[in-house]
């Protein structure tokens, strides 16, 4: 048996699902089942953030889902924390393929959901969207700089592509185009505060652009009175 998340699903009027899963030591994974019939059917558990338990058939790409079990209560999010689980079922949906296995990732996704359900702050989202880009391979150094010294806490730093964060020397002209080692250090040590929230999400934004391209996300629409994420 196999055990993952509920990511999205889609249905249809011949009572069969489309769902895609984030399955632990897999990666996303998707599916198709059979909702079944009033008694037995499974539409309840197929809702996102309800860990579930099942088998997966089939050599293509589409698996075919069977024995789907709830393995534990879904994830109780409401409110921001709600709209913030929708972002990052979004965010996996659209930058994993079932090409890439990213196993390393359920573990991650499921500490940051019940982080979230226990008390919601911004820095959960970073978190996860940082090992979301180290699972994809995007993510730079936060440890050393391009010429292989530490990336140090009173240092400044610029975001150069293909190359990582190169120390510049911080002045009044350039303030928007460098990230403080601070934060950085904070982001790598899972220590980030409030006072970093803004920078650590305009980094987020910068880095995660190449990968989601020009579609912008529904769930950010969903904070557009609330930029939490």
């Amino acid at each position: 048996m196999e055990r993952g998340y509920v990511l999205h699903s889609r249905h249809f009027r011949d009572g069969s699902v489309i769902v895609n899963l984030l399955v632990d030591g897999k990666g996303r994974v998707d599916a198709v089942a059979r909702l079944g019939g009033a008694k037995n059917s499974i539409r309840s558990i197929i809702q996102p953030f309800q860990p579930i338990i099942f088998m997966l058939q089939g050599k293509t790409d589409l698996k075919n889902l069977k024995q789907v079990e709830a393995a534990s209560p879904a994830v109780p999010l409401t409110g921001d924390c709600l709209y913030s689980g929708l972002y990052l079922n979004e965010l996996l949906i659209r930058c994993l393929s079932v090409q890439h296995s990213a196993e390393n990732l359920f573990f991650d996704y499921h500490r940051t959901l019940i982080a979230m359900a226990t008390e919601f702050n911004q820095s959960q989202l970073r978190y996860f969207e940082h090992a979301l880009l180290k699972e994809l391979g995007t993510m730079p150094s936060l440890d050393f700089d391009p010429s292989d010294a530490p990336i140090t806490a009173s240092g400044f730093y610029r975001l150069e592509p293909d190359h990582g964060f190169t120390p510049v020397i911080a002045t009044a002209f350039n303030q928007h185009r460098f990230f403080t080692g601070e934060m950085l250090v904070a982001l790598n040590q899972r220590t980030l505060t409030a006072e970093h929230y803004l920078e650590a999400k305009k980094l987020m934004r910068q880095l995660l652009a190449p990968v989601l391209g020009d579609k912008p996300l529904h769930s950010r629409s969903l904070f557009a009175k609330k930029p939490k994420i």
